[in-house]
C-alpha cells in the first residue's frame, strides 16, 4: 500500500478537500464548465486542496465499452487537456490514483497514462495504480499539546485518508453505498474516498479503535465519501438505461484545531 505523508501550514484552522474523479475528458457528454469552475475555486482559495481519483480521461479504445468513434478528443489530446487544466493547482494536489478508463492504455499498450500525468504535474511520488493512504497534518490542536519529537511545537491535527478509484457497485444505490463501506475492511482510516459509480454521497460510521499500549478502546468517527461524474446524460449511460447522475460532488471540510470532519453536497 502506498503511504503519503503531507504537512500543510500550521496557520490553517480549516481545510477544504476536493476529490476529483470521473471527469471523463474526451467523452462528448463531459461538462468542461463544471470542471473549470471547481479548479478556479481551488486556485483562489488558499486552504483548498485536491485528490485526483481516477477516470479523469475517458480514453475509449476500439476494444473498450466506450465508443471510440464518438470521442470529442483523441487520447493524446485528453492528456494534454488534463495537464492544462490542472497545472495552475499542481501544488495543491495531495494524491493521484489510477482509474479503470486510464487503465485501458496499460492493458492494451503497457502505458500507465495516470503515471505520466502525475509525473508531468510534479507529484509522481504521490501516485498509485491502486489506493493511497494519506497522513495529512495541518493546523494546531486547540488543547496545545506539544509534539512528541521534542521540537517544542504544538501538535498538529492529523487525518488519515484512504483514497481509491473503486470498482463494481451495481445499479442500485444501496449496492454502491455498501461497496464504499467495504473499504473500511482494507485499512483503518478516518476518511475513505472512492468514485467509479458516478453516485455522489457521504455518510459517517462509528468504529471502536483499540489502544494496545494502554489496553483501552475508544470510539472514533469514520467518514465515507463517493464522488460524482462530470457527465451530462447521454451516450453509454442512456443506451444502457442507467439513471442520470447528479454532477454535484461532496466537498470534505477538515477542522485544524481538533479532529472533526464533514462532507457537504
Amino acid at each position: 500500500m502506498n503511504v503519503i505523508r503531507i504537512d500543510l501550514p500550521r496557520e490553517f484552522d480549516s481545510l477544504e478537500l476536493h476529490c476529483a474523479g470521473d471527469w471523463h475528458i474526451g467523452d462528448k457528454s463531459c461538462d468542461m464548465g463544471i470542471i473549470k469552475d471547481r479548479i478556479r475555486h481551488i486556485e483562489k482559495t488558499p486552504n483548498a486542496y485536491m485528490i485526483l481519483n481516477g477516470d479523469l480521461l475517458n480514453f475509449a479504445t476500439r476494444t473498450s465499452v466506450s465508443d471510440s468513434y464518438a470521442e470529442r478528443l483523441s487520447p493524446e489530446k485528453q492528456i494534454d487537456t488534463a495537464l492544462e487544466l490542472l497545472s495552475p493547482i499542481k501544488d495543491r494536489i495531495l494524491a493521484v490514483e489510477d482509474g479503470n478508463h486510464e487503465r485501458r492504455g496499460y492493458r492494451t499498450e503497457g502505458i500507465d497514462v495516470s503515471r505520466h500525468i502525475a509525473r508531468d504535474l510534479g507529484c509522481l511520488d504521490r501516485y498509485s495504480q491502486g489506493g493511497n493512504l494519506i497522513f495529512l497534518r495541518f493546523g494546531e490542536m486547540r488543547v496545545k499539546r506539544k509534539e512528541s519529537n521534542g521540537s517544542g511545537k504544538v501538535r498538529q491535527v492529523c487525518y488519515t485518508i484512504y483514497a481509491i478509484h473503486g470498482s463494481g457497485g451495481g445499479r442500485k444505490e444501496g449496492a454502491k453505498v455498501a461497496r464504499a463501506a467495504d473499504l473500511s475492511s482494507i485499512v483503518d482510516a478516518d476518511i475513505y474516498v472512492s468514485g467509479h459509480t458516478h453516485f455522489p454521497f457521504s455518510f459517517k460510521e462509528t468504529f471502536f479503535r483499540t489502544d494496545i499500549q494502554n489496553s483501552s478502546v475508544h470510539p472514533v468517527t469514520k467518514l465515507f465519501v463517493n464522488t460524482s461524474a462530470a457527465l451530462d446524460y447521454g451516450g453509454y449511460s442512456e443506451v444502457g438505461a442507467y439513471k442520470p447522475n447528479s454532477k454535484d460532488t461532496p466537498v470534505i471540510r477538515l477542522d485544524g484545531t481538533r479532529k472533526f470532519m464533514t462532507a457537504t453536497l
